[in-house]
């Protein structure tokens, strides 16, 4: 099964929400897409909340869409907070790779701690970009 997106245009970033089956051919697509929406949109502040089922895809998989994913937007983004529902213990290993290559993103288990953080990144200058809170 195919993907579905959902955008909504907040007042200072973009809201997206995918569902639908786990694939690296999804998430390569709708990240494309994401990219695609937030240029006509001028919007490079962007909330990505995954719902997408069925088995997670393995270490390399996720090592590789981060790694490529992050050369390929790389310098295009201000903020992108993550959210996957169902990801478990690869989120802190998605952030680091693609933090490692640049990329302006932070990982998250909830919308609204994604929310908060994405606040508090409008307030910040772009040394602070990267840093967040983390628990022990």
């Amino acid at each position: 099964m195919p993907y579905q997106i959902s955008l909504e245009q907040k007042s200072d970033y973009l809201h997206i929400s995918v569902s639908g089956d786990n694939s690296k051919e999804n998430v390569l697509a709708y990240l494309a897409e994401v990219r695609e929406e937030c240029r006509q949109r001028d919007c490079f502040r962007v909330l990505i909340e995954e719902r997408l089922e069925g088995p997670r895809l393995d270490v390399m998989e996720v090592f590789t869409i981060a790694s490529e994913g992050s050369k390929r937007a790389l310098g295009e983004y201000e903020a992108m907070a993550y959210v996957d529902v169902y990801a478990g213990d690869l989120l802190g290993f998605t952030e680091t790779v693609a933090v490692n290559r640049g990329m302006p993103v932070a990982v998250f288990s909830s919308v609204e701690d994604a929310k908060q953080w994405l606040r508090h990144q409008k307030d910040c200058d772009d040394q602070d970009i990267f840093l967040r809170d983390r628990e022990p």
